[in-house]
């Protein structure tokens, strides 16, 4: 039996950051607001994805998709407690019990491109991983890929959560992993150490890549991702080049 792959969009932050009344993932960029970007590029992989929305996010999302045409589950993060909660939010999508892998997807990067995803997929189902992400290495990393002496990934360090905000050199990931449902949920659950942010208190996700290794999981970061799938909308300056 065919490993069934659902796709799940964290999209329930908020536009405050970039001066946005609105949800930064519906913010407008070559003429497609990026949530619907992400949606058009996975349709392949889930013709009926999951979108996490904020309270506030749900009504112009929902709105926004209708006027599209995409047909989507929106489910709604009560209140934003950090990317951890929110894709633990998708137990309450119908697609739940559908899925077997989890192709997770930040909802504010507009260029992914379907070669990267296509890679982590392939490879994430070929080798039988437990998880799988994109990275690149890049001049200013707010999240640093940690691997040993043979290569092997270790964690993924939120250096906002370690006290500091400068982004240093290094391989960071770009919001783009495939998971084992089965494997990733239960360790979300579990209250384990750096599971809240030093500095946010929110509830994180990469902490996770770092509790999966040490129990014998197979996770891997492919560097594969592109200058374009690294672009995010947190000011309007990442992204004045497209406006």
């Amino acid at each position: 039996m065919t490993a069934e792959v659902r796709v799940l969009v964290a999209a329930a932050g908020r536009g405050s950051r970039a001066g946005l009344p609105y949800p930064k993932t519906l913010f407008p960029l070559l003429g497609r607001p990026i949530l619907l970007r992400i949606l058009d590029l996975l349709v392949s992989y889930d013709r009926k994805p999951t979108v996490i929305a904020s309270a506030q996010g749900e009504e112009p999302i929902r709105q926004a998709l209708a006027t599209a045409a995409i047909r989507a589950h929106v489910v709604v993060q009560p209140s934003f407690a950090g990317m951890g909660d929110a894709v633990l939010c998708f137990a309450d999508s119908p697609a739940y019990g559908e899925a077997d892998h989890l192709l997770l997807v930040w909802g504010d990067i507009p260029f992914l491109q379907a070669g990267t995803v296509k890679a982590i997929v392939d490879r994430h189902l070929r080798v039988g991983n437990d998880f799988t992400f994109a990275s690149r290495v890049v001049d200013a990393a707010y999240t640093v890929v940690a691997r040993d002496e043979k290569g092997n990934v270790l964690s993924v360090i939120e250096t906002r959560e370690e006290g500091t905000d400068e982004p240093q050199p290094g391989e960071r990931d770009i919001g783009l992993f495939v998971f084992r449902k089965d494997v990733v949920f239960p360790l979300l659950r579990e209250e384990l150490p750096r599971k809240r942010g030093t500095k946010t208190g929110e509830h994180g996700f990469l902490y996770i890549i770092e509790h999966l290794v040490s129990r014998g999981f197979c996770v891997e970061a492919l560097p594969v991702a592109s200058e374009l799938d690294v672009i995010s909308l947190n000011s309007l300056d990442d992204v004045r080049a497209y406006l």
